[in-house]
Order: structure tokens, then C-alpha cells, then sequence
């Protein structure tokens, strides 16, 4: 799973992803429950829109109730499990993003912060669900991450605890970035879950910055 990454500058969103500034600012990693530029399709063109890093952000979990971490869902699962059904049954797609993004490795006894990025160093955009909040001004929106799995990639099986299930997000191919945000039929979306453009990542150790 992902739980924090590298989402672009201003100038690579507008440049790359062919969108126009959404007018708000972004940290420079991204974790739960953060602000950051998603893609998807309004009246047949695409758009930025700024979502909160999880489905169920943990201001809507009713007080008392327990959160749960909703940032990335299982494509296996993600037209059966309540969370996430109603947004991949509505076409409620996404493109998040980014520079890069983070996994822990353990290979040295303990973990160790690994940033990966396109072996190219160019920006990409992984396959994502999301939706809108009523608020009493208008809405707000969230996103989830999609996974599939990753025990044959190279890299990504080295990462996370010994014995856990390896997973991979779903980068998709620029030349296919409307096609999957136009896309409403969830069998047919399942057809971008394949790990072609994750073999062309790269990883690297970069442990956390030390601040003050």
C-alpha cells in the first residue's frame, strides 16, 4: 500500500497534465487526510479538482465510531467492499498526480523509507477512485489510491514486512488518461489493472528529512 507520496508543482500539473492552476496550494508530500490535485472527466473534459488523501476522511467518522485508513483500495475488492463500491460502480475515476512515492523496505531488519519514480524522471498519474462530500457551501472531495498486486515486480516485492502481501498502485499510461476517466463500465476499468508502466520504476533509499 501507499500511504504518502510526491505530488507535482503547479508548473508540472498545468505543463504535463494539460490543466489550468486550481487556484490552491498542496504540501510537498502528501499523506493521509492532505489536500492534493486529483484529475477527472467533467462534461467530457478533464479537470483539476483538490481532494482529501482518503475516501473517508477522518473528519466524516462520526464521533465514537473507529477510523479506519481508506487511502488505498484492493482492485480486487473495490466493486464489493461498502467503502468503495458506490464509487467504482458510478465511474467515479480518477488520475492522482505525481513525482513519486514512498514504501517501506525491511530488508535491513527494520524499515527503511524507499522513494520510487519513473526510471525516465518524468511525472506520472495512478489509477485512483473518488467522491464528493455535501458540505453547506458547495462540496468536497476525496480519493483512494488503486492497488493490485506486486509479488512478481521486481522491486515492489522487496518492499513492506516479511510475509505481507506486496502490493503495486496502478500507473497508467499517458495516452490512456481520458480513456480511463471516461470509462464507466467497471469491467472494462478493470482492464487498465496491469503493472506495464510499474516496470519501469525505479527505487531508491531517502529517509525522512529532519526538520528544526
Amino acid at each position: 500500500m501507499c500511504i504518502n507520496y510526491i505530488p507535482p508543482t503547479k508548473v508540472v500539473l498545468e505543463e504535463y497534465f494539460d490543466v489550468d492552476d486550481p487556484g490552491y496550494d498542496w504540501e510537498e508530500e502528501v499523506w493521509q487526510d492532505y489536500q492534493a490535485p486529483i484529475l477527472i472527466q467533467h462534461d467530457g473534459m478533464r479537470e483539476v479538482r483538490i481532494a482529501s488523501y482518503g475516501l473517508v476522511p477522518k473528519w466524516k467518522i462520526p464521533p465514537g465510531d473507529k477510523h479506519y485508513a481508506t487511502m488505498n483500495a484492493r482492485a480486487e475488492t473495490v466493486g464489493e467492499k461498502p467503502t468503495y463500491r458506490r464509487a467504482w460502480q458510478h465511474g467515479k475515476l480518477c488520475l492522482v498526480p505525481m513525482l513519486g512515492f514512498f514504501e517501506p523496505c525491511y530488508e535491513s531488519g527494520k524499515a527503511e523509507r524507499w522513494r520510487f519514480s519513473m526510471a525516465d524522471g518524468k511525472p506520472f498519474a495512478v489509477a485512483g477512485i473518488w467522491r464528493a462530500w455535501q458540505e453547506e457551501q458547495g462540496y468536497t472531495f476525496s480519493f483512494s489510491l488503486l492497488t493490485i498486486n506486486a509479488d512478481s515486480h521486481p522491486l515492489l516485492r522487496r518492499m513492506h514486512k516479511p510475509g505481507d502481501e506486496k502490493r503495486s498502485l496502478v500507473i497508467v499510461p499517458s495516452k490512456d488518461y481520458d480513456a480511463w476517466l471516461g470509462c464507466r463500465d467497471p469491467e472494462l476499468a478493470r482492464t487498465y489493472f496491469v503493472k506495464q508502466v510499474a516496470e519501469r520504476l525505479t527505487g531508491m533509499p531517502m529517509p525522512i528529512p529532519r526538520r528544526g
